[in-house]
């Protein structure tokens, strides 16, 4: 259930006779080098992942781009996302790609298709296995709502949040912790073995009764992976139900559970994420507040009283051992072009 953030990642350029692709980036915290060249890709030559990171998710767009002959280009990336901050960076990155590919060479328009060649850019490119919420926000993103995400029938469902009295707030960290790249695969894993476990395709076919009563099969953690899991799925329903009834009480109980549950059973948070929390928490208007992202760092996401916005940063600075950099966000729209 994510909703489009106001921050954004733009790629300008234009298309050039000699069949070169040549990017720069301006984004801060990349790797090096911020521009690389390379040729078009064709049947008979195409393109493979290297150095620098931050060059194979655009790489890895292109390749995947189903429409063509795309033409050489330049262009320059800009971003305000920040990197590893779990606010989708990569998937908006890989949706700006494709969406600047759309004007060189047109496709068929499919939105669902352009989020899923984006996530397979990724998990073919930069190796990260990754579901496809960041793709499907990014692309179908729609200002003053959330997005309903049906994982596996990618059915979707505008939820309104355009409540003038609310606000919701992003607290970066500004912590990272290394073991995010290997941890995400780690658990796709344990859910696949206790979905095996169960003799379910996938634990979204799974009960909660059917999982206590598995429980002896199942290893203590491979069980606490799946409990949250199938905990999640029933929240995230809930969620999207509290909101369109406006009550946002509920909700953010459901984001604190969540969050508790990231924590405790499917061991994706840290000290510094369960600090910002905690701190959210004790303000005065706020109605929930968790971690988002893959964890292990990045940022949390508070709703709140659009009153209580001031008041929470003041408190949440006074009160995180780190130094946390704050966003007062809205739904917004996801990609579009930007007439020049």
């Amino acid at each position: 259930l994510p909703q489009a953030l106001q921050l954004g990642t733009a790629l300008v350029g234009s298309p050039t006779q000699d069949g070169i692709v040549s990017i720069l980036t301006t984004a801060e915290g990349v790797d090096e080098p911020r521009m690389v060249r390379f040729p078009v890709p064709t049947p008979g030559s195409p393109l493979s992942p290297g150095q620098p990171r931050w060059a194979n998710y655009v790489k890895g767009v292109i390749q995947q781009y189903p429409a063509g002959p795309l033409p050489g280009f330049n262009a320059v990336i800009a971003s305000d996302v920040p990197l590893g901050g779990g606010l989708s960076s990569s998937a908006s990155l890989e949706v700006a790609t494709y969406t600047f590919l759309q004007q060189l060479c047109p496709d068929d328009g499919d939105l669902k298709a352009k989020a899923l060649a984006c996530q397979k850019a990724e998990h073919t490119f930069a190796g990260m296995p990754c579901g496809i919420m960041d793709q499907f926000i990014s692309v179908m993103g729609k200002e003053g709502h959330a997005l309903l995400i049906d994982c596996r029938s990618l059915e979707t469902l505008l939820v309104p949040l355009s409540d003038t009295s609310l606000a919701v707030l992003i607290t970066n960290s500004n912590v990272r912790h290394t073991l995010t790249g290997s941890e995400y695969p780690a658990r796709r894993r344990q859910c696949e073995e206790a979905a095996a476990a169960l003799g379910k395709a996938s634990l979204r076919d799974a009960t909660m009764a059917e999982l206590e009563a598995a429980r002896e099969r199942l290893s203590e953690e491979g069980y606490r992976r799946a409990r949250h899991v199938l905990g999640e799925i029933e929240r995230t329903a809930q969620a999207a139900q509290a909101l369109q009834a406006k009550d946002y009480r509920t909700f953010g109980k459901l984001m604190v559970e969540s969050h508790n549950s990231l924590r405790d059973d499917y061991e994706v948070s840290c000290p510094e994420l369960d600090e910002l929390v905690a701190a959210a928490l004790e303000v005065d208007g706020v109605y929930g507040s968790r971690m988002t992202g893959g964890g292990f760092g990045g940022c949390t996401v508070t709703l709140l009283e659009a009153g209580a916005a001031e008041r929470a940063q003041q408190h949440i600075k006074a009160k995180y051992s780190g130094t946390a950099t704050f966003y007062i966000t809205k739904p917004s729209d996801g990609a579009k072009v930007l007439p020049l």
